[in-house]
């Protein structure tokens, strides 16, 4: 029941389907102007429907130049485990290292691989491709909103957003469940924490040990999220900039990224990406605690119409929206996908 009251009053943690009732007629609206609804598909030209739908982390990561993300391999489902590891060696990948779908949703199917029987089990559940990506040595990891109109040279940061890992810090008496069940953010992902890590929950940390229970900033893994967006700053603007521009076509969407300090990547120094994200981006800043309902509708519809107006601009050069029948195609093709990874 606490967490109940928890998740009623704390509107980041509603279901998706409510919190973007209001945005829905505001798509209507532009779907009329542009006389279909599939319109995010010119939005980033050269990703698969525009980044909204069945995009592939693979052919994303294809737009980026290698410098800016950690070493990452694609694998095919169905694939002998043996070629997965001959994969594995020839990418010079260590353990630990990250497992996640190729076309995924929200952190779902995101494992931190510890060992060569880590690896076996994810890939025989896997019904689905993935990618093997090596962990970026970064403490920090930030969220960066990217703008750009087509007929503009450069683009803006629209939005920053931190992320606060789950980690639970011990006190020498206290179990790692312990720690977990202090914090309601924490206690929300207790199934999938069993799940993950079963009899090591009540292993007793020493005190001052910290531990990172999902070491990756996913909201839906009970990541903390805090507006940063009163940094965004010229000098970082330019660095982030030179980078898009070095992804062909690319317009609209968000950065997640790991860094060392925010003065060295003000600088364009120690930093990766872990993914960019195409036209499902969300702004999210938007889910700082501190953040009401009416500012995440605020925020939600100011992002949209930059990218119905760059969609609209990239179709009068010439680039195509999806047709009813294609977009009902893949809509089905996401749906069928969202099956195998969702509670994987």
């Amino acid at each position: 029941m606490k967490l109940f009251f928890h998740k009623l009053f704390h509107w980041e943690y509603w279901p998706f389907q409510i919190v973007y009732i209001p945005i829905y007629f505001l798509w209507a609206f532009y779907a009329i102007k542009a006389r279909t609804i599939f319109f995010f598909n010119a939005s980033n030209p050269t990703m698969s429907n525009g980044g909204f739908i069945m995009d592939s982390k693979k052919e994303i990561y294809g737009l980026i130049p290698q410098k800016f993300y950690p070493k990452t391999d694609y694998i095919k489902e169905n694939l002998p485990f043996e070629e997965v590891e001959n994969i594995l060696k020839k990418a010079a990948i260590n353990f630990p290292f990250i497992t996640k779908p190729d076309i995924g949703l929200r952190g779902s199917a995101v494992k931190k691989i510890e060992n060569i029987e880590d690896l076996k089990n994810y890939h025989i559940k896997a019904n689905f491709d993935y990618l093997l990506q090596e962990l970026i040595p970064f403490p920090n990891e930030v969220g960066i909103f990217y703008v750009r109109f087509p007929n503009e040279l450069s683009g803006k940061i629209t939005g920053i957003v931190a992320k606060e890992f789950l980690i639970v810090e011990g006190d020498g008496n206290a179990t790692t469940l312990d720690l977990i069940l202090k914090n309601p953010r924490y206690e929300l992902q207790l199934n999938a924490l069993k799940k993950e890590y079963g009899n090591q929950l009540n292993e007793i940390l020493p005190n001052g040990e910290k531990r990172n229970l999902v070491p990756y900033g996913n909201h839906a893994r009970g990541a903390k999220f805090l507006d940063y967006s009163h940094l965004i700053s010229e000098k970082l603007t330019k660095v982030i900039d030179e980078m898009c521009l070095q992804m062909n076509e690319f317009y609209f969407g968000r950065m997640d990224l790991m860094y060392n300090s925010w003065e060295e990547l003000e600088e364009g120094k120690n930093f990766l990406l872990v993914e960019v994200n195409g036209a499902a981006s969300e702004p999210t800043h938007i889910y700082d605690p501190k953040h009401s309902i009416f500012f995440a509708w605020k925020e939600l519809s100011r992002h949209i119409s930059y990218m119905y107006k760059i969609s609209v601009q990239n179709h009068q050069r010439g680039f195509p929206y999806l047709t009813h029948k294609e977009g009902m195609k893949q809509y089905r093709l996401h749906l069928e996908q969202c099956k195998k990874i969702v509670d994987f």
